[in-house]
């Protein structure tokens, strides 16, 4: 990479959530590559253990640079010491990847523990994070980075897993709410930034299954993609994968909102009285 973020350099610190595997881990070693201080946060664990010691191993500073700080996001109280212990080591932060994410799945009247469970962690971590550590961000008035991780799930919301698509839903309206304050808040550095991944091989989407699919993308290639994506200034960062390209992606995104548009029952793509038009609409040329 030629050109790196600024938010992105020696002696600046990122924290990430959901950081003990997957595309937060992906994302931690990144930053370890780049140069800033990383603060792993997860769970307490042998999970979180072992990947600060991933991570460290890849830091330019080695231990110094690296720490591992057991958090449970549902807990505000949690996030808030968290947010302590990292201003008493680092000073200050410069990137929150609010990534933490969990799918137990879900049914509309199904156990009242599992959407409570998604939509603290999902929905409200990433709530929470970014207002226990965005005013601080904003007041140093370095270059900074929120990053909320999303889902396409949360725009085309598919049947299947209702509490999962509303906790990403939300994510997408408060990180677009969060962007609009904070190019509004004078002589304020900080952006925020949307990420929808594609199918990704991670521990979340595995199944059960110990090869990666090859429709799907790795978590490495999600955040190379993520990279690329902020040395733009993109807010949506609609990742593609092997099976889906951009392309697809946004016919689904614009049949999804048609159906408000064209007054069509909700979820049309998957109605049997709509699935022969929208298979039409998908084979229409692009543009």
């Amino acid at each position: 990479m030629t050109i790196q973020h600024p938010a992105l350099v020696k002696g600046h610190v990122a924290v990430i959530t959901g950081a003990a595997s997957g595309i937060g881990l992906a994302a931690a070693k990144a930053f370890a590559r780049m140069g800033p201080c990383v603060v792993l946060v997860d769970l307490e664990g042998d999970r979180l253990a072992s990947a600060a010691a991933e991570v460290t191993a890849l830091a330019t500073g080695g231990e110094a640079d690296v720490v591992a700080i057991g958090t449970d996001v549902s807990k505000l109280d949690e996030l808030e010491a968290l947010e302590r212990a990292v201003i008493q080591r680092f000073g200050r932060v410069h990137v929150l990847m609010n990534n933490a994410g969990i799918q137990p799945g879900s049914a509309l009247f199904g156990p009242q523990s599992n959407w409570e469970n998604v939509l603290g962690v999902n929905l409200m971590g990433v709530i929470n994070g970014t207002r226990t550590f965005g005013p601080g961000m904003s007041a140093h008035k370095d270059s900074a980075l929120i990053i909320n991780t999303g889902s396409k799930q949360g725009i085309t919301t598919p049947p299947g897993d209702p509490a999962y698509n509303v906790s990403k839903a939300g994510v997408k309206a408060f990180t677009e709410a969060l962007q609009h304050e904070l190019r509004n808040t004078p002589d304020c550095n900080v952006t925020a930034h949307l990420l929808i991944p594609g199918f990704v091989f991670t521990s979340l989407t595995a199944n059960g299954r110990t090869e990666k699919p090859a429709g799907a993308w790795t978590p490495e290639e999600t955040v190379a993609f993520m990279f690329e994506s902020l040395e733009r200034g993109d807010f949506y960062i609609l990742c593609p994968d092997n099976e889906v390209p951009r392309a697809l992606d946004e016919k689904r995104i614009a049949w999804a909102a048609g159906d408000i548009i064209e007054n069509r029952p909700p979820l049309s793509r998957w109605h049997p009285d709509y699935s022969d038009a929208f298979r039409t609409y998908l084979s229409l040329p692009q543009g």
